[in-house]
């Protein structure tokens, strides 16, 4: 088994990424591991849309040994109670600085950017897109950070596209067959 998985890049003069140093892998929620659409109720309660096979993937992400983080800069109960639901200790919410949100744990968990990966879609998410090992965006990501990611999901955001970045990184650190094998027994 090879080591370093070429990926198809978008960006210019990028290393090939080696999928087995990825220790932490963080996402954004609202356009990520959601459609991006905010439902607010007449009383101001928020709803959120979550895919079920974006959060089976997250727990078999955690399975494999990855860390997993949320850093988005809404502020939202959804967002804690779904991040309590996949067993996420450590999300953070309200970062109006997702940049120096991403350095604080690189210290705080004593990681370098090559062991991390990010799933961003927006404009705010391209710091973070820039420094990490693996960037990843969903389909329907602005073109900023379709440029400046490494791996591209054919699924948008909360429909899926969680799901896919997941099996490509356990594909890619050779986990994913024996993720399965609880399936098939």
């Amino acid at each position: 088994m090879t080591t370093d998985i070429k990926i198809p890049i978008i960006k210019k003069n990028v290393k090939p990424i080696n999928l087995l140093n990825l220790k932490w892998v963080g996402f954004d929620v609202d356009g990520v591991m959601t459609d991006g659409g905010i439902i607010l109720n007449d009383l101001g309660e928020e709803s959120k849309r979550f895919h079920s096979r974006d959060g089976h993937g997250l727990k078999m992400l955690a399975r494999a040994g990855l860390s997993i983080g949320i850093i988005t800069g809404r502020q939202s109960q959804v967002v804690a109670l779904r991040a309590k639901e996949l067993g996420l200790t450590d999300p953070r919410q309200g970062s109006t600085d997702k940049l120096a949100t991403y350095l604080e744990i690189l210290e705080e968990k004593g990681l370098k950017p090559e062991e991390t990966a990010f799933a961003g879609d927006d404009l705010v998410d391209l710091p973070v897109l820039r420094r990490v090992g693996l960037a990843m965006a969903p389909a329907d990501a602005c073109p900023e950070a379709l440029a400046a990611a490494h791996f591209v999901s054919k699924a948008k955001g909360g429909h899926g596209a969680v799901r896919e970045m997941v099996e490509f990184i356990l594909k890619g650190q050779g986990l994913w067959d024996d993720l399965l094998a609880r399936y098939y027994n």
